[in-house]
């Protein structure tokens, strides 16, 4: 019979009073994997707050034609710092806090490969992004003035030479996004190292959770895809303070030499970010619909080519830029490839729950919610790898559209998926179900009645990156109603932050293990205690937990 060993009796951690002091020492000094994952994740969040009241500014800018609420230069700014912190201060902390937090539990580690390096890694992202926004304070540089960057989350070559970005505050921009990425490929490093050689005896790497094997592919990503960007900022330094000349045009340098470093980072940072959801999804839909994923061994192929096309894709965002037909003609090839597993991982996802004991809890909520969204973005992203099409509504609203289903409409909810179903690991209380469900609907809502909207826009010709546009031109009722949808998005937030302080408070107590789940981070306490395992397990198949409790189970397909 497959089984795991563990102790019956769970070891719990010790209560203890301490003093704001004490309690404050205990966490900054900490190189507990788990306390460095949740302060990751709250981390993130912040930001997310802090991103989502910038993106609520710009659509009230442009709820309205010829409005006047901000004007263009804060616009550009707020645009710039929106995206920025989006991508670096709140997907990747994601990516570092779910690692940190689940993958030694998942694989029946005491803890991190590296745990003080751990420990930097969060240190170091988190001076990263207090870099970044300390550019309202010293980015006007000699003026002393403060002034946020404004040269996009991209910061395409001109735009970024010191002709038309005068003061400090590209330079914050600079320095902000190399120090955080040192935290993120430490943060990865530590999770391969974790992953290949800290296994407990059993898990072999087929019977490793699926959560691991996308957390582990992702952090390779991040390992290829970050080094790119990062020689792109030193180089843009050299142009602004050594007259490099890498980017500048007039003497020799290339502006499309700057797309191509940002882009080989950027694409395969759209699927660093996305994997989580993935693994999340990977996780939750089996639990809840009471059935093994199906095609487990296709699925991790399936992430494999995924991680692998990802990076040779990236001069899709570069059909407008003169490319030859040849390179158009790749890019739009490899662009188009890339959706065939990302379709298998839908199609197993969809299989494991037909057929299936469906509970409709939060978590699976949001997971049935990212499917539909997750297929719409894949969708048009076939249609803009072709590149006719793609010339046609370049900078366009639609292409707005198109990522914001990929990013919000996979991602986010995704980590809402994965939020309500492990917090009761994390806290020992459960979310309240029903303003799970309030949240989940609000979030649906607002999402749609946003995003939607933008692809009609660019296809009506608005383009992006405008902070106004004049009265007339078909845009009028489709901005106000994407201006509308944010503030059923901000009340689901505000809804989320409130269910997880109110449950933290007086919350109902989960147990355990509330969902009945199969992998290792149940088998222990909730929360658990520093060390995880009193006595590490040991694994003879890929859900060692559920074999434990459901030895006889004759509808149970053992996979050994």
């Amino acid at each position: 019979m497959a089984s795991i060993d563990y102790p019956l009796e769970r070891p719990r951690p010790k209560e203890g009073e301490f003093s704001f002091s004490e309690t404050l020492y205990r966490w900054v000094a900490t190189v507990d994997h788990k306390r460095l994952g949740l302060m990751y994740i709250v981390t993130a969040l912040l930001f997310l707050v802090i991103a989502g009241l910038m993106a609520s500014v710009m659509r009230l800018q442009l709820a309205f034609p010829n409005n006047h609420v901000v004007g263009p230069e804060t616009f550009n700014r707020l645009f710039t710092m929106h995206g920025t912190t989006m991508v670096f201060l709140v997907g990747m902390p994601f990516v570092a806090g779910l690692s940190n937090y689940l993958v030694p539990l998942m694989i029946g580690a005491r803890d991190m490969a590296f745990p003080r390096l751990n420990a930097f890694g969060y240190w170091i992202f988190l001076f990263g992004g207090l870099l970044l926004y300390f550019s309202y304070i010293g980015g006007g540089g000699l003026s002393g003035h403060g002034s946020a960057p404004d040269v996009g989350w991209f910061a395409y070559a001109p735009l970024t030479s010191k002709a038309f970005s005068r003061g400090a505050s590209t330079d914050f921009w600079i320095l902000g996004i190399l120090v955080a990425g040192i935290g993120s490929v430490a943060s990865a490093l530590n999770v391969i190292v974790t992953t290949i050689c800290m296994r407990c005896p059993g898990m072999t790497l087929t019977r490793m959770p699926m959560f691991v094997w996308v957390m582990l592919i992702d952090s390779w990503l991040i390992i290829i895809a970050l080094p790119p960007l990062t020689a792109a900022q030193v180089m843009l330094l050299i142009d602004r303070f050594l007259g490099g000349n890498f980017f500048n045009t007039q003497a020799g340098g290339s502006a499309v030499l700057w797309q191509h470093f940002f882009w080989i980072f950027g694409h395969p940072e759209v699927y660093i970010l996305i994997f989580p959801a993935f693994a999340i999804l990977s996780e939750v839909i089996p639990i809840f619909s009471r059935k093994p994923l199906f095609g487990r061994a296709a699925m991790v192929g399936a992430v494999v080519a995924i991680g692998f096309i990802s990076l040779g894709v990236w001069a899709h965002h570069m059909f407008a830029v003169g490319m030859t037909s040849w390179s158009n003609t790749f890019f739009a090839a490899s662009s188009m490839l890339v959706g065939i597993p990302t379709g298998i991982k839908i199609f197993n996802w969809t299989a494991t729950m037909y057929g299936g004991k469906l509970r409709l809890d939060t978590p699976m909520l949001f997971c049935c919610a990212f499917l539909l969204q997750f297929l719409v973005a894949g969708l048009t992203g076939i249609m803009l790898a072709v590149s006719p099409f793609d010339w046609q509504l370049h900078d366009s609203y639609f292409v707005v559209g198109h990522f914001h289903f990929t990013l919000i409409g996979g991602l986010v909810f995704g980590l809402f998926a994965g939020m309500y179903y492990w917090f009761p690991k994390a806290t020992g209380k459960l979310l309240c179900e029903k303003l799970g469900r309030w949240n989940f609907w609000l979030f649906v809502i607002g999402f749609e009645t946003t995003f939607i909207p933008m692809h009609f826009l660019g296809i009506l010709g608005m383009p992006r990156r405008i902070y106004t546009y004049a009265p007339d031109r078909g845009w009028d009722f489709w901005n106000l109603v994407s201006s509308l949808g944010v503030i059923a998005q901000a009340a689901a937030i505000a809804l989320f932050i409130w269910n997880v302080i109110d449950s933290i408070r007086s919350g109902e107590k989960a147990g355990d293990d509330p969902w009945d789940g199969w992998t290792l981070e149940w088998a222990t306490s909730s929360p658990p205690p520093e060390y995880n395992f009193e006595k590490l397990p040991v694994v003879r198949s890929s859900r060692p937990l559920w074999d434990l409790k459901h030895p006889h189970d004759p509808d149970w397909k053992f996979e050994q």
